[in-house]
Formats: structure tokens, sequence, C-alpha cells
């Protein structure tokens, strides 16, 4: 059999051509950010405050020194911040996958005014600014014991169920009924139906939502900060922002470092699932 030709490229029109040197400028100032605070992280902390945008130097350079004196620093250990950090974003992201595809998969086959009212306020909870509400949830948040680290990913849940709901209505309403009712004869129940047929055809949505739902709880520093005793139980955004000595005095080479160190498990983690953002929201949108 003879090979078959490859099919010749065409040609980026001036257009094209224009784009991606704009989305190629654009992209170069988002990375600009990351490049200074990675470059400042090796640096004293004197040179930081007045070489900012400079190249570390025989000078400026302190090789990992900014990283052990921000993981050392004061009475409340990093390691217990980064434990925190984890484990409600972890609770959090599973809270909301959990209880958000179960209810769009409701809010999807029963088509009734109760479901559409819940699908109108999940979708309105998307555009109201978290300003508007802070105070009155931090106080909620006190009255029903919700502001423990332990029980905070329920006021997670709240917040991000909007989004959820929203990108998995769109994907449930994509998958065909006639699996439903295969199930149903099978004999399973609406719990089983749903974990055992529904589920895991949800998968990429499931990775969508929660790489962006990751993204924000683990970068989140407002909610945290309202709803938990500082003194106690910090974030690592919190940890980051009380990195000060004595007198106020600011160590922003080890501040410089600790948000290296925050960054690197989310980029990571993005990284490795960024392909399957996309295929979530496209699938999702199949059925708005």
């Amino acid at each position: 059999m003879e090979m078959a030709k490859e099919r010749p490229r065409e040609k980026m029109t001036s257009g094209q051509k224009a784009l991606s040197v704009v989305f190629a400028v654009i992209s170069v100032i988002w990375l600009l950010p990351i490049a200074i605070v990675l470059m400042n992280s090796f640096k004293e902390n004197g040179y930081v405050n007045s070489e900012l945008f400079a190249l570390p130097n025989a000078n400026s350079y302190v090789g990992f020194s900014n990283y052990v004196n921000g993981v050392t620093f004061g009475n409340y250990p990093y390691f217990l911040s980064a434990g925190y950090s984890v484990y409600i974003t972890v609770v959090s992201t599973g809270l909301i996958l959990l209880c958000t595809s179960m209810a769009a998969w409701y809010i999807s086959r029963v088509n009734d005014p109760f479901s559409k009212v819940v699908y109108y306020l999940c979708v309105f909870s998307m555009v109201v600014p978290f300003q508007m509400v802070m105070y009155t949830l931090a106080n909620t948040a006190r009255v029903l014991r919700l502001d423990m680290p332990w029980t905070i990913p329920i006021v997670y849940l709240g917040f991000g169920a909007g989004l959820a709901v929203f990108m998995f209505v769109g994907f449930v309403k994509s998958i065909p009924l006639e699996i439903e009712e295969a199930a149903a004869i099978d004999g399973c129940g609406p719990l089983r139906t749903f974990f055992s047929a529904v589920f895991p055809m949800l998968k990429p949505t499931l990775i969508s939502v929660g790489v962006l739902e990751i993204m924000w709880v683990w970068n989140d520093y407002l909610l945290p900060y309202l709803v938990l005793d500082i003194t106690v139980y910090r974030t690592i955004p919190i940890h980051i922002q009380y990195l000060q000595g004595s007198y106020g005095r600011v160590d922003l080479g080890a501040t410089m470092a600790l948000i290296v160190l925050s960054l690197i498990p989310i980029i990571v983690f993005y990284l490795a699932c960024q392909k399957h953002i996309i295929k979530g929201v496209a699938a999702g949108a199949v059925k708005g």
C-alpha cells in the first residue's frame, strides 16, 4: 500500500499572525509577575526593596536561605498552615463535586418549577460579589459553628455550587436518557443509577470543575480570614500575610520564597489537568 501523503500545512494569514503575536505578548505579561517573584526569592531582603527587577548577582544572591527562613519563621509552623490548606482544599473540592453533580442530575431529569428555581438561583449566585455577603456570612458561620478548618468546606460548598451546577447541568443534558432507563430496568434505584451509570460519564466535567475549584480554594485568602480564628488556624495565604518581624518589618525575600512554594503544587496540578478543562467546558456546552 502506498503511504498516505501528508496534508500540506495551511499558511497562516496575516490576521492569524497578528493574533499570535498579541497572544504571545499577553502570555509574557501574565508570566512576568511569576518570574519576578521567583527571581526575588533568591535575593537578600534589602535588594528585593531596592532592585526589584534586577537579576540576582554576587552581592544579592542568597541561595535557598529565604526558603529556610520562610518555613522556620515565627511561632506558627508553616507546615501546619500547609496542612490546613491541603485539608480545606481537598475536602471542599470533594464536597462540591459530589453534591453539585447529584444536584445537577436532579435538576436535569426532574423538570419541575422547583428544580428550575434551584438552577437559576445557582446561576444567579455566580454574579453576586463576595463582598456583598462577607460580613453576614462570617457572622452566620460563627453562629452555626462553621468557623473551623474541618467545617469551613460547607461554606465553600455554598459559594462553589453555582459554577459547578451550571457546568454539570449542561453535561448531564447531553447524556442519553436510555442509559438510566436501562439501569432502572436492571433493578437500580436512583442512587445506584447515579453512581454506577451517570457519575462515571461525568469524568470530563468532574476533572475540569475540580481543577477550577482547587485553584480557587487553595489561593483563597478572604474567606478563611473572615471565618477562621487566624490566631489558631491559618491557611498558606494568611500565613504569608503575617510573615512579619519586630515592629512590623516584612522579610520580602522570605515572603517571595513562600509564595513560590505555594505556587508550585497548584501549577503542577494545573499543567497536569489543563487539557481536561477545555474538554469539560466543551462537553458541558453541548446542551445548555
